[in-house]
């Protein structure tokens, strides 16, 4: 990955894109109006996440993901479209290819548990 200006190159990049590209517009409404502080918490994320410092714990405490992210409704459209911006920001910074398979797979696993469960009407539950 290059270390943490890999890690930043591929935050900047996922976010670039979150902001330009239409096909992320719903993942994009779900963020503030300025990007900066979801770079930071994400890049400090990952560095930890792929092996090296905590630095989102350090500064954050634990990440406790779920919990931050119950206030979003993130069903099966908002997964596809940040799995489908994440991927694109991984080949467009040239990762390898099987490490960028691996991420993705990890990814996917990670933004799957953030999904909320339907409830037997098909409809995602109420974070409220």
């Amino acid at each position: 990955m290059g270390g943490e200006g890999g890690v930043r190159a591929l935050v900047d990049r996922f976010y670039d894109l979150m902001d330009l590209e239409p096909a992320y517009a719903e993942i994009r409404a779900m963020h503030p109006g300025t990007l900066d502080g979801s770079r930071d918490k994400l890049f400090w994320f990952l560095c930890g996440w792929l092996g090296g410092p905590d630095l989102y714990v350090q500064r954050h405490g634990h990440p406790r993901l779920r919990a931050r992210h119950l206030p979003y409704a993130i069903g099966m459209r908002e997964l596809g479209q940040w799995m489908a911006c994440m991927i694109q920001a991984l080949h467009e910074q040239q990762i390898d290819e099987t490490l960028a398979e691996r991420l993705a797979e990890s990814f996917f696993g990670t933004a799957d548990w953030m999904r909320k469960p339907l409830n037997h009407s098909g409809a995602q539950w109420s974070a409220a």
